[in-house]
Parts: structure tokens; sequence; C-alpha cells
């Protein structure tokens, strides 16, 4: 036991001072860059490369490794003298350049993310002009390449496979998939798929071999220490539960920071941080249409009309399943209500001419069979997710906490009928026939 100094007993307490809450959009910022930067420092890897597409998905994650860069030099110009020295020695390591303090957070992102704008025959003008202005605003090194040359090989290949057993003669096997902007039946519907899962899986094979290559491809005399980057993923929350997205896409990586994030709160990440930190390319992102620009420009092909629903819908249903716990009918019952409010949703995909919903209740019930229908047969995707950094209720990271079986009935039968049930009653309560 040893008791207290007597100056110790004569001096007073610290006064108390009030926490500070961080708003919603401080959490995004400042959360997941906190969390690339202790991944990188440790990981020992020259820094990050990433796919930017232009859109609100990878410059998102553009705009948190800017603010990780922003934060280091914050803090070698503000911090305690230990940590400063911790944080410098910490640059130093990553840069692989041992008398390199950065001037400004600009520089740094320049030695620590490349981005790399993977264009096809089917990329827009106006992607691309966002992409090459978000990387000169926040510094990083930014390239370009085209996948058609990939797509192109691959579909060669393809053309030249020869077959060997079984009751297929070779000369009867079409070997000449072609891409159709508006798809009649399920044959061209899977020769369009088959197209654009390949531009996607080019996409990342070339990120890797870039994030292998780059370093040594830009050092030049500055170091010979070599090093690799880690590639990031820009796949968000209403994609995975949906299943819009190709499996090993560029949504395979090594991390992916905005994983646990929805569309809408991304959004107004980007509004916010185009505001708040200096990079005002990306209120010009966050108005843009999403779009993934595999059958055509920005426009031309729009993510909200290949899914059948809004991502606001798809945040409200992906709150009712994973926050609320909601099965179908549970959800039904829950959106029947917040949705009337005037809304006009979105028409389904799977529904459509006499068979599409007429009355609110009979749209509500469709955009839920349709939600759960493609949840169900895209659960495999989700067991692929790459890490991902989660502070939201609503995320659904299936290798972590939120463990469900991965195959399912896609049809429901009880649970859609029991919806179809609940349409007839509330129909027969105000006398409809």
């Amino acid at each position: 036991l040893t008791l207290p100094y007597a100056d110790q007993l004569c001096s007073a307490p610290s006064r108390p001072s009030p926490p500070r809450l961080h708003s919603a959009m401080e959490e995004i910022a400042l959360g997941p860059s906190g969390w690339l930067w202790d991944y990188l420092r440790r990981s020992g890897q020259r820094g990050y490369f990433l796919p930017l597409s232009g859109g609100a998905d990878s410059s998102s994650t553009a705009a948190l490794v800017a603010v990780m860069c922003q934060r280091v030099v914050e803090e070698l110009g503000a911090g305690s003298e230990r940590s400063r020295s911790r944080v410098l020695a910490d640059v130093r390591r990553v840069t692989k350049r041992a008398d390199y303090t950065p001037p400004d957070w600009r520089d740094l992102c320049g030695k620590v993310l490349v981005t790399c704008y993977m264009a096809s025959e089917f990329s827009g003008a106006e992607t691309r002009a966002r992409a090459a202005l978000l990387a000169e605003q926040i510094g990083c090194l930014h390239t370009s390449i085209s996948i058609d040359g990939m797509r192109s090989a691959v579909c060669e290949t393809f053309a030249a496979m020869e077959v060997h057993s079984g009751g297929v003669r070779s000369e009867a096997v079409r070997r000449r998939p072609e891409m159709k902007t508006k798809p009649r039946d399920y044959a061209e519907l899977t020769q369009n798929l088959a197209l654009q899962n390949i531009q996607a899986r080019s996409r990342m094979v070339m990120a890797y071999f870039m994030a292998q290559l780059m370093p040594w491809a830009t050092d030049g005399d500055e170091t010979t220490a070599g090093g690799s980057l880690l590639v990031l993923g820009s796949a968000n929350v209403d994609e995975a539960l949906r299943g819009y997205y190709t499996k090993y896409d560029c949504s395979a990586a090594d991390l992916n920071p905005i994983g646990g994030v929805n569309k809408r709160d991304l959004k107004a990440f980007l509004e916010w941080a185009g505001r708040e930190r200096g990079i005002g390319v990306l209120a010009r992102v966050a108005d843009a249409p999403p779009s993934a620009e595999l059958t055509g420009a920005e426009g031309a092909q729009l993510d909200e009309e290949d899914m059948g629903m809004s991502y606001d819908e798809l945040a409200a249903l992906g709150y009712c399943r994973k926050v609320e716990r909601c099965g179908p009918l549970s959800t039904f019952l829950k959106l029947r209500d917040r949705w009337a409010d005037g809304r006009a949703l979105t028409p389904s995909i799977r529904a459509r001419g006499a068979a599409a919903p007429v009355t609110f209740d009979e749209q509500v019930a469709q955009k839920v069979k349709d939600f759960y229908f493609y949840h169900a047969i895209n659960r495999h995707k989700m067991t692929t997710l790459t890490p991902s950094y989660h502070a939201e209720s609503y995320s659904p990271d299936d290798n972590r906490f939120d463990l469900r079986p991965f195959l399912q009935n896609a049809r429901f039968d009880e649970q859609f009928k029991a919806i179809d049930e609940a349409v007839a009653a509330a129909k027969a309560a105000r006398g409809e026939s």
C-alpha cells in the first residue's frame, strides 16, 4: 500500500468536460479512415489501389482515403511529440522513404493511393471526367486502362473451345454471345449477363495485377524497396442485400471501407465531404444517377431500373430484414404502413404487363416478394464479401454477425401466401372486389 504524496492531496481535480458526439457523417468519415490507416501501417504494404469509376461508391472510398491522409498530416502538425514521432515513423515505413515528411495531405495521398479508371466501350465521358477531377482534387496517382481487349480475348478463347465428349456435336455449339440492349428472352439475358460479368471480373484481375506492379512501375529513383498495394473494394450494403453485383468483380478486394454503409447514407456523406473536406467534385458525384455502365453509359443504364427497386426502397427493406428481424410477411405489414405517404413505388421487373400489381397493397406486396426472392437467390455471393468496416446496425456481413442460412427456398411459399391473404383481407375490408 502506498499513500499519495501531500502535493497530490492538495491539488484540485480536473474540471469535467462535456462529451462531444459526432454527427452521422463524421462517424462515416472518421471511423473507416482511421481503420484504413491502422490496417495499412500494420500490413507492411505500400498503400492502396482503387478502381475509380467516378460513381458514388468508388468515389466514397477515395474520399475516405483522402480523409485518412488529412488526419495523418493533422496529427503530424498538432499531435503530441510522442504521437508525431510515431506517426512520422509509420509514414516513412509505409512509403519506403526514410527521409520523407509529407508537406501536405495531398502529397501523402499521392504516395499511398493509386486509382485507375477501367474503361470499356460502354463507359461514358462524364464518369471518366469525374474520376480524373476527383483524383486531381485529392492528389492521388491516377491512371486509366481499357478492358475491352481482355473481354475480347476471353470471348475468343470461348469461341475456340473444343468439345471432346458427350452427346453434343462441336459444330452445333454456339460460340459467339451477343450483347442485346433489350433482351427478349432468357437466352438473350444469359448472354447479356455473361458479357457484363466478364467486364466486371476483368477489372478485378487487372486491379490485383496493377496493385502488385504500380510501386515498381512508378517509384523511379526515390526508393527501390519494392512492395505492393492493398486493393480496395466499393460495394455498399444495398447491393450486397439485393445481390446486384458480380461475384468476384471489383467488390472482391482486400478491404471494403463502405461495406457497412447504404447508398442513401453514402450520398449524404459525399455531399458532406465535398463541403467539409474541401473535395468539391463529390457534390457532382452525389447528384449523378447510379449506373454500372456495363451495357451503356451513365443515363443509358441505370441501377434502379436494372434492380426493379430504388435505393431508398432497398434501405427500408434491408432495415426491416436485419434490424427489425422481419420475414416477408412482417416486412410487408410494416412497409404497408410506412410507405402510405403518397410515394410512388418503382415498377417490378418480375411482375409485368397483365401481372403487374395495381393497388398500393399489391405494389408493396410485390416489392417485398421481389426483395426476398433476389436476396435468397443471391445469398451465395454474400458468403464471399470482402472484409468491411461495420458500424451500422443494418450491416449484412455474413462472415461476422449476420449468420443465416445461405441456401433458402426462394419461392417463400408460405410467407408469400400469407402476404397474398393479407392483401385480400385488406381489399375485402374496404369493400373492394
